[in-house]
């Protein structure tokens, strides 16, 4: 979404809009298995964790021990609510 410029590039905007709407697709078949609290908490957890690798490793966002821990800890804690609804 930020190499699309506020919508105003079309191929970044494209890509986005398709990866959204991907997002929401998975979102729901996740929805068949599992409870929706589950599923979307995960699901934003796994776009926060997405996010912040996506832009360390293509955007040369800076990365620091915290903002690594932070991603540890969402990962800890996606994988503490899935066991939940076991």
């Amino acid at each position: 979404m930020k190499q699309s410029y506020g919508f105003t590039r079309l191929i970044p905007s494209l890509i986005t809009i398709f990866a959204m709407m991907a997002s929401f697709w998975l979102l729901a078949i996740a929805m068949r298995s599992i409870p929706l609290g589950t599923a979307y908490t995960i699901w934003t957890g796994i776009g926060s964790v997405g996010a912040f690798l996506v832009g360390v490793l293509w955007l040369a966002e800076p990365v620091n021990v915290l903002r690594v821990i932070a991603a540890v800890l969402i990962i800890m804690g996606l994988i503490l609510m899935k066991l939940s609804s076991l």
